[in-house]
């Protein structure tokens, strides 16, 4: 039994064997305190004094022969004990190498069965995966590490032929970097997957955004007053500054189909969208300029309103003034009526003044072709006309003034 061949050709078979020869052992254990008591017995007889049934050279030669008989048993199951353990330590190596490459194929088969997601969130989902799977790789790899140590240790014993034991760590070194390769080149298609799909949706946020904003931008509400008016212009300034923000976003948006993978930048929908979202953003910026200059015109007009309501306030109170008043022949209330005429003067070159900007403002917006033109040259011409019959009443007014106190001084002269 200790002097056989026999070492196993495989793990579970050199496993039974170490078993089998544990049993061997114990039995030689046991059998070598037996073998030393008979022994300790038989030399009992080589030290008889007188009567010796047998000659103690014989008694000693067969001790020494059962002993050194019993050592050799020893150092044969010492060495079948090393050997079947060489022997499991190669086959845990084969199996071992076995395990690994079953797991490289299993990995290489769900490699080749993966996509890179039809969607942002699916990629997201499988780049989680993907992680996973690295994390496995890792592991994976320190154990490959020491059985590949180990197998250099086989080697360096020579007990075995090397070639199998080469031979199969080559081909298991080979494979796995291939799957190393092909983890990275997976781990690469899906960043470039997740890289496209951001890009598309960032795209499409941005779409939503700008429609929103054209929305806003060409709204036909410009206010139905002074207030409302600068309400509407300080949030339409607060929305052409999100446009202006937006501008640099735009305009990278080339650059960044630019970094995306050929497969993505060169998809003529990409290249669509991309001008599409250009055109749109152009859209928007060009409206919204036209929309602040609308609201600007309508703040102007109904400031012109209001400037017109006040001026005609005056001519109105101013005209009803001249029409009721009626010049005295008395010198000193003549008197009295010329320094009110006088303080109407610098009214009415204040008021002159005002309609002058009312008539600035109007031809503006008349030259800008300004919707409501109509309705504010009428405006215009209306406040012209009534200050032309208020100038007209105050130079008749004056001339009849200048004529009494022409009377009154020729009558203090006589």
């Amino acid at each position: 039994l200790l002097v056989s061949k026999d070492l196993g050709k495989h793990l579970l078979e050199v496993e039974d064997l170490l078993q089998k020869h544990g049993l061997l052992e114990a039995d030689i254990s046991a059998q070598t305190e037996r073998v030393q008591a008979l022994n300790a017995a038989a030399l009992k007889f080589s030290e008889l004094e007188g009567y010796q049934p047998c000659d103690p050279q014989i008694i000693c030669n067969r001790v020494n022969h059962v002993q050194t008989c019993l050592e050799e048993l020893g150092e044969l199951a010492g060495k079948r004990r090393k050997e079947l353990e060489d022997s499991r330590q190669l086959w845990a190596f084969f199996q071992e190498m076995e395990e690994a490459e079953a797991w490289i194929r299993e990995k290489e088969q769900i490699l080749a069965a993966k996509t890179c997601g039809r969607d942002l969130s699916s990629v997201l989902t499988l780049t989680n995966k993907h992680k996973s799977m690295l994390g496995e790789l890792g592991s994976r790899r320190a154990l490959l590490h020491q059985t590949m140590k180990r197998g250099e240790q086989i080697l360096a014993k020579k007990r075995f032929s090397p070639g199998g034991i080469q031979e199969k760590m080559r081909e298991v070194r080979l494979r796995w970097k291939k799957l190393e390769e092909v983890t990275g080149l997976h781990q690469q298609r899906l960043q470039e997957a997740l890289n496209f799909f951001q890009f598309s949706a960032e795209t499409d946020d941005l779409v939503a955004w700008l429609q929103d904003t054209y929305r806003i931008v060409s709204s036909d509400d410009f206010g139905h007053d002074d207030y409302s008016t600068q309400a509407l212009l300080r949030k339409h300034r607060a929305v052409v500054e999100e446009v202006e923000k937006h501008r640099a976003t735009v305009l990278a948006l080339r650059k960044q189909l630019a970094l995306l993978a050929p497969e993505h930048r060169q998809g003529v929908d990409v290249q669509i969208r991309v001008v599409e979202v250009e055109q749109l953003y152009g859209e928007v910026a060009e409206v919204a300029v036209l929309r602040q200059q609308w609201l600007q015109d309508a703040l102007a007009v109904y400031r012109m309103f209001s400037e017109v309501h006040a001026c005609e306030v005056w001519v109105d109170e101013k005209e009803q003034w001249l029409e009721r008043m009626e010049v005295p022949e008395e010198l000193d209330e003549v008197e009295v009526v010329q320094h009110r005429f006088e303080s109407l003067d610098q009214e009415m070159n204040s008021v002159m003044g005002r309609i002058l900007d009312v008539n600035q403002v109007v031809q503006q917006l008349v030259d800008g072709g300004h919707p409501s033109s109509e309705e504010v040259r009428s405006c215009q011409d209306h406040l012209n006309s009534r200050w032309n019959r208020v100038v007209e009443l105050v130079e008749r007014k004056k001339g009849q003034l200048s004529s009494v106190l022409k009377i009154q001084n020729y009558l203090l002269e006589c």
